[in-house]
């Protein structure tokens, strides 16, 4: 079965709900005169907990099913996104994939072991575990084939549709949505998608990775955990690049953080886990859900309904930036409480005697109010971000290119 059969029978059989992780919403506040907000959360969450993306807390936003309306008048409602499977869908049967080459398919799991006694899937020898997550494990493997190491995550399917992450809605559709968002893209700073294997005779489920060496951790111990000013710019400018890649493809990752962030052995940052990113059909990037990491939750994603994904990644940035610079988290509270009333009212507190042009670009950054916000635009073309570099190279990703040769052969057809 092809990709687009399998598609259409995923889109027929999985029920996603309209509204994923359904719950209840704060309302905008607007407010003249500054005063501390209190967001309504009763929540006394560990602080290992606001560090982590996988916590279920009922006052967390709802998905991309929204209803805009122009401010002032209620009834004159814009028309809804499409989800995000729907889009990814439509985009598959037209052919909008930016990969020269497919990700590989394969439906049969032989499940052996080698000479060694080590286990085997397929053609991949296990080496050791990696890490895990609430949906499944991540181990080392190595090809029989050509040699190279691979990250394979593992999923039991029916552990992935038995574990409830909305009243309607099972693991498996951010499992699903995760790797049809990742067999759409191909850019140096995020993490290749090499290969699904997925039997349907079989519970098990593996999406096979490019392996990346290490990764940077921000433990929030302080100085000791900061990373210096040149590396933090180099990893800044890799960040920025591969994000600003997936908004051009109308992607929004959703919870960028240093635990996200992998570092190859000559240095480069790739950007990995996709597992609460959405997709959109064009620049209308409204969301209702805040499905990511507490402490890198953007502010008007605590008190908005609806909020720009887009902005709200490059708040995430900011954090990072923070993060890789003064090894600790800007706003992180005792509690979900404390953690998102600072995020609201605590202005950025940064030490004196820190670069000004850095200083500018972090506060930039992490703007209260995203209309006021740095883009990515902004943050490309910053002094300190450019430093003795120069600018960020421009990525030709497949679609340009294809776009320019239907470009030079329509102008090759009308020479006479």
């Amino acid at each position: 079965m092809n990709l687009r059969s399998k598609l259409k029978m995923l889109n027929k059989t999985l029920s996603f709900a309209k509204a994923m992780w359904c719950c209840n919403c704060f309302g905008f506040i607007k407010r003249r005169n500054p005063q501390k907000v209190k967001p309504a959360i009763n929540s006394n969450l560990s602080q290992e907990l606001l560090l982590e993306d996988d916590f279920d807390d009922e006052d967390s936003f709802c998905n991309d099913e929204v209803n805009n309306t122009t401010s002032g008048d209620d009834s004159e409602v814009q028309s809804r996104p499409k989800r995000s499977e729907d889009v990814l869908i439509f985009r598959v049967e037209n052919d909008m994939i930016c990969r020269q080459f497919p990700v590989k398919e394969t439906h049969r799991v032989v499940r052996t072991e080698d000479e060694n006694g080590n286990k085997m899937i397929n053609e991949y020898i296990r080496e050791y575990k990696i890490g895990s997550g609430s949906y499944g494990k991540v181990a080392l493997y190595q090809s029989s084939v050509d040699g190279k190491h691979y990250a394979i995550k593992a999923f039991h399917k029916s552990h992935l549709l038995k574990l409830r992450v909305a009243p309607s809605e099972t693991a498996m559709s951010d499992v699903l949505r995760e790797v049809f968002i990742m067999k759409m893209l191909e850019h140096p700073n995020i993490v290749n998608l090499i290969e699904v294997i997925d039997d349907p005779e079989s519970d098990n489920f593996y999406m096979v990775l490019e392996y990346v060496e290490s990764k940077w951790v921000c433990e929030g111990s302080g100085p000791a955990c900061a990373l210096g000013e040149e590396t933090a710019r180099r990893y800044l400018r890799d960040i920025v690049s591969g994000l600003t890649y997936l908004h051009a493809h109308n992607i929004v990752h959703g919870d960028i953080k240093p635990d996200n962030l992998l570092v190859t052995r000559d240095g480069t940052v790739k950007i990995g886990d996709f597992s609460v990113s959405q997709a959109f059909e064009d620049d209308n990037d409204m969301l209702r859900r805040s499905p990511g990491t507490p402490v890198f939750t953007a502010p008007e994603c605590i008190l908005g309904i609806t909020y720009s994904g887009k902005a709200a990644d490059t708040w995430a940035v900011g954090v990072t930036l923070y993060c890789m610079i003064l090894g600790e988290y800007p706003f992180l509270g005792d509690t979900l409480q404390d953690t998102y009333d600072r995020i609201v009212n605590n202005p950025i507190v940064l030490p004196k005697g820190l670069n000004p042009r850095l200083n500018t670009l972090i506060e930039g950054l992490l703007s209260k109010d995203p209309k006021q916000r740095m883009t990515l635009g902004d943050v490309a073309a910053d002094s300190w971000v450019i430093g003795d570099d120069g600018p960020i190279p421009e990525y030709l990703c497949w679609c340009k290119r294809k776009n320019l040769e239907r470009e030079d052969n329509d102008e090759s057809n009308m020479l006479p």
